[in-house]
């Protein structure tokens, strides 16, 4: 997810596989054009965060070993310092068994709710070339989720297996997209559509010249509606 030396000014950090830190590569944006920079989402991932961890009777130190990021990070991202990478927000989830949205959103209930293009935040990695938009209120009450994905050309996104009884049933809306599930390859079009069991390992490559833009329904395996706990979250 190399060894900066820490400047005296205080900035956002972001998780590495040494523990060290360095400028983040999770982004939240307005637009997915890879000038993205940290907005409200790093205070409201703290306050989440510090809750859910709080409720589960674990320590930072704990924490950090179930999920495999460092203490240090995570008390960043309590802190509303940090907003972690993508990789790394999914150990977290994993670790405390809830879904993605559980961490990112604040609760919602009952009114309709508006998800703006306008205003959309996207999720994206460090090269600006693999992005990922919710479009659901960002709560935690949900066994069913929908994203937007933009995928460059050339990019390839590859994706640990999931939890048992995680599914994907993925819409290619435009331009080309190469699904490869558990080392077999499907190439798709604009208008294709897989549903898969994402219990095994699988990528996302776009092969064309053009942006790839596509709609992703992730579901769960059953559970109590609305619990934070026995759900696993998969990584877009």
């Amino acid at each position: 997810m190399q060894s900066h030396a820490r400047p005296a000014a205080p900035r956002p950090v972001s998780e590495t596989e040494d523990g060290l830190d360095v400028p983040p590569d999770l982004s939240v944006a307005g637009k997915p054009n890879g000038k993205a920079k940290t907005d409200s989402v790093a205070p409201r991932l703290g306050v989440n965060l510090r809750r859910l961890r709080s409720r589960r009777g674990l320590s930072l130190e704990r924490l950090a070993r179930r999920s495999g990021v460092s203490r240090a990070m995570l008390s960043q991202i309590e802190l509303g310092k940090s907003v972690p990478t993508i990789n790394s927000l999914w150990k977290i989830a994993r670790a405390l068994e809830v879904t993605f949205s559980a961490l990112i959103g604040p609760a919602g209930e009952g009114t309709p709710v508006v998800v703006k293009g306008s205003t959309s935040r996207f999720l994206t990695n460090a090269s600006a070339t693999f992005s990922s938009r919710p479009l659901f209120p960002l709560d935690r009450r949900h066994r069913a989720e929908l994203y937007e994905l933009r995928i460059k050309p050339g990019c390839e996104e590859r994706s640990q297996p999931h939890a048992a009884g995680t599914f994907e049933n993925l819409v290619v809306a435009s331009g080309a997209l190469e699904m490869t599930v558990d080392g077999v390859t499907y190439p798709l079009e604009s208008g294709d559509a897989i549903y898969f069991n994402a219990d095994a390992a699988h990528s996302y490559r776009n092969p064309g010249k053009a942006d790839a833009i596509l709609y992703l329904v992730m579901t769960y395996g059953q559970g109590e509606e609305g619990s934070e706990v026995g759900l696993t979250i998969p990584e877009p």
